[in-house]
Parts: C-alpha cells; sequence; structure tokens
C-alpha cells in the first residue's frame, strides 16, 4: 500500500474483507431465516441477543485494532521482527481479557436479560443463546487476533479463505441444529448458538495453526509468549480507547434494543430482521474501513501521510457510492426483504417502516466507519472512540428519547417536549446521528492531527534489545 496507484490496490485489500464479512453476514441472516420457522418469540429472542454478541465481538475488534496500528506500521518501517513480538503480545492480552468476559458474563446471564426487558417465552429463548455465547467469546477472540495480525501484514485472503469456510459450517449446521433435521433433535434457538460455536471453535484453531506456520506474512513465535512489557503498554494505550470505542457502541446497541423491546414483539423482531439487513451496509464498509486502516498505517510507517489521507478519502467516496445504491433497493423494496426472514404480517409491516427511514442514511453509516477505520489506522483510537460515542451517546441514544416518547421538561423556564412518535421516533434516531456524525467525523479527519502515527516513540526502544529469532 505504500507505492503504485492507490485504487487497486486498495481494492485488492478491500475485496478479500468484504467476501468474508459478508459471509458472517450471510450466516447472520441464516440464524434468522431458520429461527424465523421456529415462532416469533425465537425471532424476538435472537434480535435481542444480536447486540450483546455485537458488544463482545466489538470488544474483540477494539483490542485487535493496536495490533492493526502496531503492525501495519513496522511492516510499512520494514522491521518485520517487531510485527511477530506483536503478534505474541496480542495474543496474551486478548486471551486474557476474552476468559475475564466469558466468565463475568455467564455469572450475570440471568441479570443481564432481566435489565434487557425479556419475558416470559423470549427470556426462555434468550437464555438458552446467551449461556453457550459466552461459550464462544475466547475462540472469537482468538480469530479476530488472526484476522487483524494478518490484516495490518497486508494480508487479508487467508482471513477471508477461513471466514469462508468457517460461516459454511454454521450456515450448515443451522437447520439441523435448530430445526432437528435427520437424527438431531431441534433444539431452536439453543442450536442456532451451538451453529455459531462450533464455527467460532474451528475458524480459532485454524487460524491459531496458520500463524504458528508464519508462511503467511506474520508469525506467531512461541517464544515471544510471554509478557514485553513495553509493548503490552503499547498495545493497551492504543487498544484502549478502541475496546472503550467498541463498548460504547455495544452498550447503545443494548440499549437501544432494550427501548425497541418495550414497544412489544412484534417491533422486537421487525428491528431484528431490520439489524441483518443493515448488517450488508457494516459488511461493507467495515471491510473497506479495516482496509483503509493497513493503508493507512503502512504509509505513515513508510513517511508517507499525504498518501495515507489519499487512502481515506478515495475509500470513503466509494464506499458511499454503494451504499447509496444498497440503501435505494431496500428502501424500493422493504417488504420483500423483510419476508425472506418472516411472513408475519404484523412484523413485515413494522419492519417496511423501518427500512423506509433507515434506508436513505445507510451510506453515512458507511462513510464514518470508513473514516474511523483512517484514525484507527494511524493509532489515533482516542478520536474513532470519541465519534463513536458522539454517534450512539452524543446523538442516538438522545435523540430516541425525544422522538419516541411523549414527555414535557422546563430547562430555565424553556419547555421541552417529546415528539411521541412511538417506535418510528427510533428509527429516526438512527438516521438522524448517522448524518451528525459523519459530519463531524470528515471535519475532524480533515484537521491532520492524526498524520503523527504510534512509532513517533520508538526510538527510545531501539536502545533495548528486540527478541531474537
Amino acid at each position: 500500500m505504500t507505492t503504485g496507484a492507490i485504487t487497486p490496490k486498495l481494492f485488492a485489500l478491500s475485496w478479500p474483507l468484504v467476501v468474508g464479512n459478508l459471509f458472517q453476514t450471510f450466516y447472520n441472516l441464516a440464524d434468522m431465516f431458520w429461527v424465523g420457522r421456529v415462532n416469533a418469540e425465537a425471532v424476538a429472542a435472537v434480535s435481542l441477543m444480536f447486540p450483546t454478541a455485537w458488544m463482545f465481538v466489538s470488544v474483540a475488534m477494539g483490542l485487535t485494532a493496536a495490533s492493526v496500528a502496531l503492525v501495519s506500521q513496522h511492516v510499512g518501517a520494514g522491521d518485520d521482527r517487531k510485527a511477530d513480538n506483536v503478534v505474541a503480545q496480542t495474543t496474551i492480552l486478548t486471551v486474557g481479557v476474552a476468559l475475564a468476559l466469558s466468565t463475568l458474563g455467564y455469572l450475570f446471564r440471568h441479570e443481564l436479560l432481566a435489565l434487557l426487558g425479556a419475558s416470559g417465552a423470549v427470556y426462555t429463548y434468550s437464555l438458552q443463546y446467551l449461556e453457550v455465547l459466552f461459550v464462544s467469546i475466547p475462540f472469537t477472540f482468538l480469530f479476530f487476533v488472526f484476522r487483524a495480525v494478518l490484516r495490518g501484514a497486508g494480508d487479508t485472503r487467508t482471513a477471508m479463505w477461513l471466514v469462508v469456510l468457517s460461516s459454511g459450517l454454521n450456515v450448515v449446521l443451522d437447520p439441523f441444529l435448530i430445526l432437528g433435521w435427520g437424527p438431531f433433535p431441534a433444539l431452536e434457538v439453543r442450536g442456532a448458538a451451538l451453529a455459531t460455536l462450533a464455527a467460532r471453535i474451528l475458524a480459532a484453531v485454524v487460524g491459531i495453526y496458520i500463524l504458528l506456520r508464519g508462511e503467511w506474512g506474520v508469525r506467531l513465535r512461541l517464544e515471544d509468549l510471554k509478557p514485553d512489557l513495553p509493548v503490552l503498554k503499547k498495545l493497551v494505550d492504543v487498544g484502549t480507547p478502541g475496546t472503550l470505542d467498541g463498548l460504547a457502541r455495544s452498550f447503545a446497541a443494548v440499549a437501544m434494543a432494550a427501548l425497541v423491546a418495550r414497544f412489544g414483539p412484534i417491533a422486537t423482531a421487525a428491528y431484528g430482521v431490520g439489524l441483518r439487513l443493515m448488517s450488508v451496509s457494516w459488511t461493507v464498509s467495515g471491510a473497506v474501513g479495516q482496509a483503509t486502516a493497513t493503508g493507512v498505517g503502512q504509509n505513515l510507517g513508510a513517511k508517507t501521510p499525504d498518501r495515507a489521507a489519499e487512502v481515506t478519502w478515495k475509500a470513503t467516496v466509494a464506499t458511499m457510492a454503494v451504499l447509496f445504491a444498497a440503501g435505494g433497493l431496500l428502501y424500493a423494496f422493504p417488504a420483500h426483504a423483510i419476508r425472506a426472514f418472516i411472513d408475519d404480517p404484523a412484523v413485515v409491516a413494522a419492519g417496511v417502516e423501518f427500512l423506509k427511514i433507515i434506508g436513505p442514511f445507510l451510506a453515512f453509516f458507511g462513510g464514518l466507519m470508513v473514516i474511523q477505520g483512517g484514525f484507527r489506522g494511524a493509532g489515533d483510537t482516542r478520536v474513532s472512540m470519541a465519534l463513536s460515542v458522539l454517534s450512539r451517546w452524543g446523538l442516538r441514544i438522545p435523540a430516541a428519547f425525544v422522538f419516541a416518547y411523549a414527555w414535557t421538561l422546563s430547562l430555565g423556564g424553556v419547555p421541552l417536549v417529546g415528539f411521541d412518535w412511538g417506535v418510528s421516533g427510533l428509527w429516526w434516531a438512527w438516521s438522524f446521528s448517522a448524518l451528525g456524525s459523519f459530519v463531524v467525523g470528515v471535519a475532524w479527519f480533515s484537521l491532520g492531527r492524526w498524520k503523527q502515527g504510534v512509532l513517533e516513540d520508538d526510538d527510545e526502544d531501539e536502545k533495548r534489545p528486540t527478541p531474537s529469532d
């Protein structure tokens, strides 16, 4: 990514990530498709659990964002041995956090469901899913280590094939475990979670094997699997804002799911299907944002910051063009999209309203994610975190209370009122936050303060011995 024409190299780096993310999205859609054959309560439960599952995925992404920045900048600077050491230190840090989260989550699973407002059959189904989800967390985190460090080295195809393999396993297992095809019992929602667990175990085991082989740009060296405090400190310094970024996004998603749940199982089911369809935009923009992070990191390591900026702007424009088209299709054919997953007339009607409001704003969701990728590649994860907090907690959640509910408040003698738009007010809050945070993200990136990178203070590190071959 440091020489030659940017657009074809960005495309070459992005398309395997897009394909990999599409397959991940496909197995999420497959889960929803087969669970939809159980009943509406099962769909509502999986919908309620989706933001919770995404919360832990976001933590994994935040933790490994630091490794993308450090690996890509070391590779751009020509120091592959330091990049290998980052791989080992990332593994140590990530596994430790994963085990802690998995244990705590399982211990407090009932309290979490009560907080989300689950009740009745939805509570029962949600618990079935959640118990398996917490077992899968360590494997999920290991796979994200694999993806991140290979991406930092510029290899996105190997991870793509592993995503295709594991997602394919998930899709094949779904009908057998959910509906009880063949000799399998009908495990319903728990079956969907078990299919995902099997896929995550496969991806983690194969990913670690590939890193140990070391034939794909970076290597996991067993002799490096001991704490290197300066590197761990840098990973924590750069990764903590990324982790908080993920938590801010995830807690906001859980909070929004809880707000939707107050409007009943129909709204919750429609929301879950709508989110799965929206995830197509996250699939594209998330992948391009990841490629952008690699391009920015490598170019900053090579001391070409203007080229790093060009990578980000071209990626943003291209992504938004694609998502404007995708949003237009969802706006034009919303009922067809919802009926692909569930044919309950009430859920379809609620889902149509969701897509009509969200569809025209898909491009702004995606554009912000690409710009955040640029910040993460520079190691400026604090700004990426700030944009996430602004989007969700500064704009979306407050707007949800303003748009969706009826209330009156006097502030300094000035009367303030809620719009009382009902559940559609929640959908408008999503769209409002997407546009507002995108505008702020563009302005912030234009300032160029991110161009310093995170290797500027590595001169001191040269004085200490690096791990030997």
